[in-house]
Order: structure tokens, then C-alpha cells, then sequence
């Protein structure tokens, strides 16, 4: 994720939240309790309710990152670095009884990268390059298949009509409103409606459509490194606890 959102001017500027290192914080929080209710807390869902929140405002930022950087090619460079350094992290955290057989179960710093390469293809009309994208997004064991390029699509194309913008994303959230399971602990059911728990992304579309200015400011690496660190961090408490 990139640093601060007003790094260029030549762009046209987005009608939605330029908060971002307000949403990193956020989203990296989100994704932290969604791993602890995984490994520590399996019985209680609600870490990992709020932990769907992360992936849709990681990749509104990445919008924000591709319509502002002053490097793509720097900013691909930083995600492709850290989806390799982290993958190691990953496979200890949540499969290290079996590391040689999740060698190809990618981090979703995976994800992002092939994501934000497949919209810098679309931005500059690069299509064998968006396409390709898509294509190994969907075919490959990547964390969230193309569902990332589909959430930048709706904030790149709606960058400016945030009603409308908000409606698809809605749209694409739709399915999880009948798509639960009573046999699924992590499941909603509220009355007769069991839902997915993908519905709880939709807390993440007020933060995105609406303006907030709390002037936090972070180092860009500290978003980069807290995933890797906080895998270690996952697995130590493995480690220790027996888990």
C-alpha cells in the first residue's frame, strides 16, 4: 500500500475517502483479528466478521495507490518484494504441519500484486496485460481469486460517482444475503436468514465513501512489514500455546 494519498495531482481526484492510512489502519487491525479468531479463537466468529473488512479497503487503497503514485512500477515492485518475504510467514502461521504441500498457497500480498499489475493493464489499456491478470487470478490458487480486480474495477470506474459506486459494491456482496449454511459455524443467521459471512465486507463501504480527515500519518513500510510480522507473531503463539 502506498504512502499518502496526495502524492500527484494528475490524476483526476477521487470523490471518496483519501483517508488512506486512516483505512490502512483499519484494515490491517481487521485482518489482524480475523488470523487470531482463526488460529486462537475458532469458536467465536465475530473475529472473523470484522476481519472481512480488510480486503475490500486494502484494495480501495490500491485504487487510490494506482490513480496517485508517482511509481507503479516502484509500487509493484514493493508488493511483489513483500508477497515473497511474507510467504514463508504465511505457511508457518496457518500450515506448518505441512509446509512442502502449501509452498503454492499464496499470501494474498499475491493477490494484491497480480490485482494492482492487472488494473495498471486496464488504466493504460494494456489488455493482454489486464487480461492475463484476471486469467491467472481465477486458474491460480490465489487468496480471494479475482474477486480483488472486480473491488478495484467498481472504485476505479466510480472513482467519481460514489452513489453509484457504492450500489455495485452492494451488488457484488449481494450473493452472501442467502448464501450462508446452518452447517457453517462462521455463517450469520439471523431469524429464517442464514447469511455468508462475507456480508460483513459491507462494513468497510462507509469508511470508503465518506470523507474523513484525521491527519494520521504512518511510514508506508510499517503497512509492508506489519504482515510478515505479525504471521511470525501468529506462529510463536502457536508455538507456545500448542494450537
Amino acid at each position: 500500500m502506498t504512502g499518502s494519498a496526495a502524492a500527484a495531482d494528475t490524476e483526476p481526484k477521487l470523490a471518496t475517502n483519501l483517508d488512506t492510512d486512516l483505512l490502512k489502519l483499519v484494515a490491517i487491525t481487521a485482518m489482524t483479528l480475523d488470523h487470531a479468531g482463526a488460529v486462537f479463537f475458532p469458536g467465536i466468529p465475530a473475529f472473523r466478521w470484522i476481519g472481512r473488512m480488510a480486503f475490500p479497503l486494502f484494495c480501495y487503497c490500491m485504487t487510490v495507490g494506482l490513480l496517485y503514485t508517482r511509481s507503479i512500477r516502484r509500487y509493484l515492485g514493493r508488493l511483489g518484494l513483500f508477497a515473497l518475504v511474507s510467504q514463508p510467514f504465511w505457511i508457518l502461521a496457518f500450515n506448518s504441519d505441512d509446509i512442502l504441500g502449501n509452498l503454492f498457497n499464496l499470501n494474498i500480498f499475491f493477490t494484491l500484486f497480480v490485482s494492482l499489475l492487472a488494473m495498471w493493464g486496464f488504466k493504460e489499456k494494456k489488455w493482454p496485460l489486464f487480461i492475463g491478470g484476471v486469467l491467472l487470478l481465477g486458474f491460480v490458487n490465489f487468496d480471494y481469486s479475482y474477486g480483488g480486480v472486480v473491488l478495484m474495477l467498481i472504485f476505479y470506474l466510480c472513482r467519481n460517482r460514489p452513489a453509484l459506486g457504492g450500489a455495485l459494491y452492494l451488488l457484488d456482496y449481494l450473493p452472501a444475503v442467502w448464501g450462508g449454511s446452518p452447517e457453517d459455524p462462521l455463517a450469520c443467521t439471523i431469524g429464517p436468514l442464514c447469511m455468508g459471512f462475507e456480508i460483513f465486507s459491507l462494513l468497510a463501504l462507509p469508511l470508503i465513501v465518506m470523507r474523513t480527515h484525521s491527519g494520521i500519518r504512518i511510514p508506508k513500510w510499517f503497512f509492508y512489514g506489519f504482515y510478515p510480522a505479525h504471521l511470525l507473531l501468529i506462529f510463536i503463539g502457536r508455538t507456545l500455546l500448542g494450537v
